[in-house]
């Protein structure tokens, strides 16, 4: 049995109203040695309906009059409820399948019937406790990790210490059953989870920390297939529609037509230069890529020989030296004597993807330009950004291997250019899904998982953004919808970590099945959260934007109803690099000076005045006695 607090007065729709009992006011109450909390809001009262137990929140309350009589008068207590559950065989069910009726009675919930509602306690993925309760809560890891997830926030709400709280956790007690089952990447834009956050096992652990700034840092490996795209290329290099892109894709065709033939690059190059000196119609762009294409091929003697050739524009025609003109034809004098020797002498040696790029860039340029395919006015804005674009690239990634998938791979992007911040979660994102659904597609169920979870979603994910094209924007936002639309059959979840959700494509927001919601005050942040999650009630809502730090509301498809939790904060060496700066002691060393500089000037002013004959000894006294007060003074304010 529980205590009765009152009786249902009032039932339209699934909203209820109970009278309450005059002694059912207290805050906290007691009953066969159980522990009841008071009728407040948020609190879980029991309405019995026969032998039906229904599970109610309270939504609000007011005082309404009392039927006035001779002996009684004044006003009763009222509680507006609405149903969320109820109890069969002592196991709590979501929903709203029974209401109550007209005079059934209502009970309190002792603590252990509340905690039904939210997990078994002995769970060991504890992360928090109800917010109103205080009980402690246990997600259930099994039908949450298999969703995509969203945790959003405004900056210093806790959203980073309840990202790194649900892995943690999850590493911690999962660890043995992960291994070799699932990987879990994650884009760190901040670099917040570079040392000891999340998994502090390095056997387990792959951190990249990537540099633009400087050729010394780490390398992200990238597969070939990935790189060597003509779709990404034209995305990385802002090519053009109808020249640019027809143009990179010729590159790419051409190199995977050939690729599998020995010294094939070699002989393409050789090829092309001698068509290019022995054209009868030369152009006057020949002489640069030349030039480009043998510091390239580290041909010293060609590149010095081609820097002798002058555009004679009048007769369209090259000359070297100012004497001997290249007339063209392949019996030109000029031509044998200058060059076909140290063409035949060509010999590429192991050239990395980056160099191969840009030497098959302008071989083909050069190949277009003696065939008349286009005008080298169309076509050089793209190596110009094709060389601007590389330059960051090659700092960041070395092409050919297949990154080592090690339980967790983290990838910061701290101290990468805002060119990379964008690339790379799209090169990721692109390489990890292909590889990922190719091994898993003939599996049903997938017989792995793969995790990616991308912190500060809103900077590749917006579709805000004025600084990029609108064909790179659709690109990286259509993979990223498909990821999230198509990728839980294939076994692969997105994590998505943000403080505007307003900004992430809304097709993207519409798929997410669990939300962690901090506190967030835009109102087109709450707008989109109510047009968005369908299981998140009015009363939790109206919440959201006076959460207290580390407090979320959490609701989704693996909840049977929203809960608002106060997360567990982490151990230091385990929370992540996000924290505010400490002012006390960070200015503490600058007040230390400060006082002791005063306290120096003071002295030696004190005694530059007792050095004077007349007064000597009573200055020296003063010196002293104030000397001593101030340095008591100065004590005080470094403590």
């Amino acid at each position: 049995m529980s205590i009765a607090i009152g009786e249902v007065v009032s039932v339209k729709g699934v909203n209820i109203v109970v009278e309450l009992y005059e002694e059912s006011n207290k805050e906290t109450l007691f009953y066969d040695g159980k522990k009841f909390k008071g009728v407040s809001i948020q609190e879980h009262v029991l309405v019995k309906r026969g032998f039906k137990d229904i599970v109610a929140l309270v939504q609000g309350e007011y005082l309404d009059e009392r039927f006035q009589s001779e002996d009684r008068s004044g006003y009763v207590r009222k509680v507006e409820l609405k149903p969320i559950g109820f109890y069969r065989h002592g196991e709590f069910f979501e929903g709203i399948k029974h209401l109550p009726m007209i005079r059934d009675v209502a009970y309190l919930m002792n603590d252990e019937q509340v905690q039904k509602i939210y997990g078994d306690p002995n769970e060991s993925f504890i992360v928090g406790e109800i917010l109103k309760e205080e009980l402690p809560v246990s997600l259930p890891w099994a039908s949450l990790f298999n969703t995509h997830i969203g945790v959003f926030g405004n900056t210093g709400s806790g959203k980073s210490n309840t990202l790194t709280n649900l892995y943690t956790t999850l590493f911690s007690n999962k660890l043995e059953q992960l291994k070799g089952k699932s990987h879990f990447v994650v884009v760190d834009f901040n670099g917040e989870y570079t040392g000891n956050q999340l998994l502090s096992n390095l056997e387990y652990k792959n951190v990249y920390d990537l540099d633009t700034r400087s050729n010394d840092g780490a390398k992200f490996p990238l597969s070939e297939s990935v790189f060597w795209d003509e779709e990404v290329f034209g995305i990385l290099f802002k090519a053009t529609e109808n020249t640019q892109k027809p143009f990179l894709k010729r590159v790419v065709t051409g190199r995977d037509k050939f690729k599998d033939t020995a010294d094939s690059l070699n002989n393409y190059t050789k090829k092309t230069l001698t068509r290019a000196l022995v054209s009868t119609a030369p152009k006057k762009e020949f002489s640069d890529l030349i030039r480009a294409i043998s510091s390239i091929v580290l041909a010293d003697d060609l590149k010095s020989l081609s820097e002798q050739m002058s555009w004679y524009s009048k007769d369209g025609k090259f000359y070297i030296n100012g004497v001997n003109y290249l007339n063209g034809g392949e019996d030109d004098a000029t031509y044998i004597n200058y060059f076909k020797r140290h063409i035949d002498s060509i010999n590429i040696g192991e050239l990395d993807h980056f160099e191969e790029l840009k030497l098959r860039i302008n071989l083909q340029l050069l190949a277009d330009l003696v065939s008349g395919y286009v005008q080298f006015e169309h076509i050089q804005p793209l190596l110009k950004r094709v060389e601007a674009s590389l330059k960051s690239l090659e700092r960041v990634f070395s092409i050919g291997d297949n990154p080592v998938k090690k339980l967790l791979t983290v990838v910061s992007l701290r101290k990468s250019n805002q060119e990379v911040k964008k690339v790379i979660p799209l090169l990721l994102a692109k390489y990890y899904y292909s590889s990922h659904k190719d091994a898993v597609i003939n599996e049903s169920p997938p017989a792995n998982t793969f995790h990616l979870i991308i912190d500060e979603a809103h900077n590749i994910l917006s579709v805000q953004s004025n600084r990029e094209s609108e064909s790179w924007k659709d690109y990286r936002l259509e993979l990223f919808e498909e990821i999230i639309k198509e990728g839980r059959k294939f076994g692969f979840y997105l994590t998505l970590s943000s403080q505007r959700p307003a900004d992430i494509s809304a097709t993207i927001m519409s798929q997410i099945h669990n939300f962690f919601i901090h506190r967030l005050v835009n109102d087109r942040d709450l707008l989109l959260l109510e047009n968005s999650i369908n299981t998140l009630d009015s009363l939790s809502r109206s919440m959201i934007p006076n959460l207290s730090k580390g407090c979320a509301v959490i609701t989704g498809t693996s909840f049977d109803i929203p809960m608002v939790v106060q997360f567990h904060p982490l151990a230091k060496e385990n929370q992540p690099d996000s924290g505010d700066v400490n002012l006390n002691e960070l200015w503490k060393d600058v007040l230390q000076e400060y006082i002791i500089f005063w306290v120096v000037f003071y002295q030696v002013e004190i005694r530059f005045r007792s050095y004077r004959p007349y007064n000597k000894r009573k200055h020296s006294k003063k010196f002293s006695l104030r000397y001593k007060l101030l340095g008591v003074r100065a004590s005080y304010y470094i403590k």
